[in-house]
């Protein structure tokens, strides 16, 4: 009897052992997006031929002895901005409905080379940005906790899916903090990596200098797996960082005593006030961490109005960039909440662009020097837990400064954990960020502070 709920790290030693079979798996998973998809539309399209074809080889090499690690036989799921060859990648979107890609894009192709199995493409915001919509050609994905809540954008396929057991893992991305908000409203593990530390070639743009992408998972221990495959110099992307890449599986073993925390809490205090069940809940984090060893410090940075107001004028600007030439040919074949947040950046200027790339510039050096003697920060994910699907406004991203694009603006790492649930049963999340190209260190806290907390035994109550 294979589990309903099952992390890579628990898949991969059944599978080393033979005593779970991949086709097992993901005929598994393939089982439960029929049972329970049809109410959380996570899925834009279900690749059940070639996931079986792909699970019975990865099947035949692990018995002849060529087993190739952790997420070999791993059923997974891909936002639908990943290009892959020969299926559609839609950006859940009318405008590239008939886009069948030539090739994987590099991410998408390591993930594969390791051993991963794509079940499928997973809805979005359309590309990546406006939603959730009611006017694209699939519906909005919906939370596992709750279908009446909003799964958080633009990686809300991945975060259904993943939080319903639907595949082990998935691959979003992060402009703006969708990686990390879907992650924080759905109770998973969701790391953007540094800038540059993953390749972007294949993935759909949104803005070129704030585009991340980066694994989603029910564990931390699952994100350091996807990220070791997922990582690694793209020559062929611009932005990639030609950095080693450590073994962060293997660093999450290590001791988190003496590490030197900042608590940033006036981001989620005055500047976007949380929720009293969010503050409680960073407030037995920190309290975890100081039992655990470290030491924890408040930290205050310029308002966080300044790193939302700095990091959205780039992402209208660049990203209207992308979509300028389709936007005047194809207006109205976007959706309402893409077209009318996209049509703004048409009255931005480029001193308004130079400026907010000047003012950035200053925002980072003032990052990297409060970072001196941390060895990472603390704050908020999310004000709250997911609010209604049907109350967030196509204008949300104006109307409170959001607590994850601070580290867009710096490119650092940065990744939620959940910390607890609401009264309501809904997850709450912290948000932890390192150094540049130190993920090691932030999967190791984060790490150490799942195993100290109960939280990861909770999941969703699935009925169908």
């Amino acid at each position: 009897m294979i589990p309903d709920f099952l992390t890579i790290a628990e898949a991969a030693a059944l599978i080393s052992k033979r005593e779970l079979s991949p086709v097992e798996l993901v005929e598994n998973r393939l089982a439960r997006i029929e049972r329970f998809d049809g109410r959380l539309n996570s899925f834009i399209r279900v690749l059940r031929e070639p996931a079986l074809t792909a699970a019975r080889a990865a099947e035949a090499e692990i018995l002849a002895g060529n087993h190739r690690g952790p997420l070999h036989g791993i059923p997974i799921g891909l936002k639908d901005i990943y290009e892959t060859r020969g299926v559609p990648t839609t950006g859940h979107s009318k405008v590239l409905i008939d886009h069948v890609p030539q090739r994987d894009a590099t991410s998408v192709r390591r993930l594969t080379d390791a051993g991963a199995i794509v079940l499928g493409k997973l809805a979005t915001h359309e590309f990546a940005f406006g939603g959730p919509s009611f006017d694209l050609p699939w519906p909005p994905a919906r939370n596992p906790w709750d279908t009446s809540r909003f799964t958080g954008g633009s990686s809300s396929g991945t975060g259904a899916a993943v939080a319903a057991g639907l595949v082990l893992g998935g691959a979003g991305s992060d402009t703006g903090g969708s990686i990390r908000g879907p992650a924080a409203f759905c109770g998973l593990a969701g790391l953007k990596p540094t800038y540059g530390r993953i390749s972007r070639v294949g993935i759909l743009p949104l803005a070129f200098s704030l585009d991340h992408a980066g694994p989603m998972t029910w564990t931390v221990e699952d994100c350091a797996i996807m990220l070791d495959a997922m990582a690694g110099h793209d020559p062929a992307d611009p932005a990639s960082a030609d950095r080693p890449v450590p073994d962060c599986r293997a660093a999450l073993s290590g001791d988190v005593k003496g590490l030197r925390i900042g608590l940033i809490r006036h981001f989620y205090e005055s500047d976007n006030p949380a929720n009293e069940a969010t503050r409680q809940g960073i407030d037995a984090a920190v309290k975890v961490f100081e039992d655990l060893g470290c030491s924890v410090r408040e930290l205050r940075l310029s308002p966080l109005a300044e790193w939302a107001a700095c990091g959205v004028m780039i992402m209208l600007t660049e990203g209207y960039a992308v979509h300028q030439a389709t936007l005047r040919e194809r207006f109205g074949d976007y959706g309402e909440a893409f077209r009318d947040r996209m049509a703004l950046a048409a009255l931005i200027s480029g001193g308004d662009y130079v400026q907010a790339v000047r003012r950035r510039r200053e925002l980072v050096t003032e990052f990297t020097t409060a970072m001196a003697n941390l060895d990472l920060v603390i704050t908020a994910a999310a004000a709250s837990e997911a609010p209604a699907i049907d109350a967030v406004s196509k204008f949300a991203i104006f109307e409170r400064p959001m607590l994850t694009m601070p580290f867009n603006v710096t490119g650092s790492p940065a990744m939620s954990v959940c910390c607890g649930y609401s009264a309501a049963g809904l997850p709450l999340a912290i948000q932890l960020v390192g150094k540049p190209f130190d993920e090691a260190t932030v999967l190791r806290a984060a790490h150490a502070y799942e195993k100290a907390t109960a939280w990861r035994s909770i999941h969703p109550r699935l009925n169908g």
